[in-house]
């Protein structure tokens, strides 16, 4: 089969392209899946240049994200022909990846596809949508009400960034997106930002305890002075979401916003997280929270064009996000 491969050469440098690849044998309790669609995240891209905290046994196929049909089933929950996906645990770290024809998970880590949802649509979302998703389920579990509520979002031309500022325009909250790439101010506003505000502006008088009620809640993910900063400026009971760490994984800040504003600071996982809560998630991407701007979000390519990809990733000059079409 064919696949997207790291591996290192005689001299162990890391080197990766499209080759062809032994086929998977499905085992016990395990399925095999004719991969449709996959798509980039960013830890693909750090498993792809070799990073140890990602990715640590050699060769490796890339992509923690998969959709496709059951080829072959040695388990008790699916059968053969049915539409799955399977997002986050091991795929694509120390488990070979989407990035091939096939590839086998054990039957655990997946989910049976809502019928209303199409394999590349699934996988526009992502585990970039999925975490977006479940940070924006926390929002109104924690009582931020869409049509009363300042929503700020950080890193958001990212991939989880693009798709919260989406979902959360649809429903009715006022967006705020904080850029490094004042460019991409027309692509913001397309997929719902209200306001957008330049990183500098932001980042002015961080060096006070506290700032003015600015937002009533925030979609964090780069975490870092950008995350502390935006704790400052949350309104009285205001809730806080963190799922990434681009920016940093310190998080240098005081205890003001959270015992004097009641603050709350919750982070969001998509990788281990529990199925149901996973499936949750993909019903309301597949239904009521679906968006109509996701074609502006993504851009659709081969296996041949992951690895420039990758390097656009890498070098901070990827927006939305990008799909990848295997079969």
């Amino acid at each position: 089969m064919k696949a997207f491969v790291v591996e290192k050469d005689e001299n162990e440098k890391i080197i990766s392209g499209v080759k062809e690849f032994a086929k998977p044998v499905c085992e016990d309790n395990e399925i095999l899946i004719k991969v449709n669609y996959s798509s980039l995240n960013y830890k693909d891209a750090l498993s792809s240049i070799g990073h140890p905290g990602v990715t640590r046994v050699l060769p490796h196929i890339t992509g923690v994200d998969v959709a496709g049909v059951v080829e072959e089933s040695k388990s008790t929950i699916f059968e053969v022909g049915q539409r799955v996906v399977v997002t986050g645990y091991d795929l694509g770290m120390n488990t070979n990846g989407g990035h091939a024809e096939f590839v086998k998970v054990p039957s655990s880590w997946a989910i049976r596809t809502p019928d209303s949802i199409s394999d590349k649509e699934i996988m526009a979302y992502g585990t970039a949508g999925l975490t977006a998703a479940l940070s924006i389920q926390e929002l109104l579990k924690n009582g931020i009400n869409p049509e009363e509520s300042k929503v700020l979002v950080t890193g958001s031309t990212g991939g989880v960034g693009s798709v919260s500022i989406a979902i959360l325009n649809k429903l009715g909250f006022s967006v705020t997106a904080i850029t490094t790439k004042i460019n991409k101010k027309e692509y913001l506003i397309s997929i719902g930002a209200k306001d957008i505000i330049t990183i500098e502006d932001f980042m002015q008088n961080s060096n006070k305890p506290l700032l003015g009620t600015n937002y009533d809640a925030v979609i964090d993910t780069v975490g870092g002075d950008i995350l502390a900063q935006a704790l400052k400026q949350l309104k009285y009971d205001g809730v806080a979401t963190c799922c990434g760490l681009t920016a940093s994984y310190e998080l240098n800040t005081n205890v003001y916003p959270f015992i004097l504003r009641g603050v709350r600071l919750i982070g969001i996982d998509s990788v281990e997280c529990k199925l149901e809560k996973k499936q949750s998630a993909w019903e309301k991407l597949a239904g009521y929270w679906a968006i109509s701007c996701i074609e502006n979000i993504i851009k659709e390519i081969s296996l041949d064009e992951i690895k420039e990809a990758y390097s656009e990733l890498l070098e901070g000059k990827a927006s939305g996000r990008y799909v990848v079409k295997i079969a």
